[in-house]
């Protein structure tokens, strides 16, 4: 399979075109992936509203019943529920990994193990995220998958 990529003027949207003889796993699997990278979700930060890119986000957050969204450098709050982001972005390689935490699969740079059957994700960013016993099994399920 042959990739060319064109660069366009910021002026004209961006746009992926695949051409094949068949649309066979392979392509489906790139089409998934694509759709799954894309969306917004509205927040709140400094008293001002935001729309963050779906990309952007490191991991969610939920903290006295308030949602929390984390991006590489900054810190948004939002109204929705951490259970309807969940819902939201469960095809776009989110995953609950603890009671309170829904995490970017794609920003996880290492996985260790730590006490208790826990697992402890670091980041891209630094930043580390516990991933609970509980969860450890939908993770290494989704993990796999993504290989």
């Amino acid at each position: 399979m042959q990739i060319k990529i064109t660069k366009t003027g910021r002026d004209k949207p961006e746009l992926l075109e695949i051409h094949c003889h068949e649309i066979s796993d392979e392509v489906r699997e790139i089409i998934t992936f694509v759709r799954s990278r894309q969306g917004k979700l509205t927040a709140v930060a400094d008293e001002k509203q935001y729309e963050i890119a779906v990309t952007d986000v490191f991991y969610i957050e939920s903290v006295d019943n308030r949602s929390f969204i984390y991006t590489e450098d900054k810190v948004y709050e939002t109204r929705q529920r951490l259970y309807e982001l969940e819902n939201m972005l469960n095809e776009k390689h989110f995953l609950r990994v603890s009671k309170s935490v829904v995490l970017n699969l794609m920003k996880v740079s290492s996985i260790k193990p730590a006490l208790n059957s826990r697992f402890t994700a670091v980041l891209f960013s630094g930043e580390q995220v516990v991933i609970s016993r509980k969860y450890a099994p939908a993770l290494k399920k989704a993990l796999k998958g993504r290989s």
